[in-house]
């Protein structure tokens, strides 16, 4: 079976995508980067999702020359004209302060009104190979953002992104129905078609 290496040390995205690559049907052995303890993390210098995720799956494919996927992904706010976006996971400051960055979210959003809460997820996933090959393929879950957190599933902004349609956070969503319409379900979904071209 082949191996690929997602490029995050974070266990939730590599089970959340081990999940959307089988209901994919796509057979390959997905460990994440600490499998690879040796190779540095690498600096997001891009200035867009797919900038990230390119220059992160390139770096673990030529470091350990096996095929790499990556992603970069981030909660786009309507009225904050799109941040934080690529700056997500360290809108509080420090990098995966989950509840820290929902904190400053919510309190910079508190006088808000619900009609002008609009905001979506994004995502850029992308594939590198040891030659060089790359592909990127995107995804987006537009929704409204709620004035306190709900549910205590998923990671992230999940608390307070109300899908469009929905009733509930993706918080709140089942692992399968989040993954059915996430911003990264579809990024990867699409990714997979590359996926099985490209993998021997």
């Amino acid at each position: 079976m082949q191996r690929l290496i997602l490029a995050t040390r974070n266990a939730h995205k590599v089970t959340e995508l081990r999940a959307i690559l089988g209901a994919a049907g796509l057979a390959v052995d997905l460990v994440g980067a600490d499998a690879h303890p040796d190779v540095p993390d690498v600096k997001e210098t891009g200035v867009t999702f797919a900038e990230n995720a390119l220059l992160k799956a390139h770096a673990l494919a030529r470091a350990t020359g096996t095929p790499a996927v990556a992603d970069d992904s981030g909660l786009c706010v309507d009225v904050l004209g799109g941040a934080p976006g690529i700056f997500s996971a360290r809108w509080a400051g420090r990098h995966g302060d989950d509840q820290a960055n929902l904190d400053l979210l919510l309190a910079q959003l508190a006088d808000i009104d619900d009609a002008h809460r609009g905001a979506h997820f994004a995502c850029a996933a992308a594939l590198a190979l040891p030659d060089g090959t790359e592909r990127v393929a995107e995804g987006r879950l537009r929704g409204t953002l709620r004035h306190a957190p709900a549910g205590a599933g998923g990671f992230g902004y999940d608390p307070i992104l109300q899908p469009d349609g929905e009733s509930r956070t993706c918080a709140e969503l089942t692992p399968d129905e989040k993954n059915a319409i996430s911003h990264r379900g579809q990024a990867f979904r699409a990714l997979t078609r590359e996926l099985r071209t490209l993998l021997p």
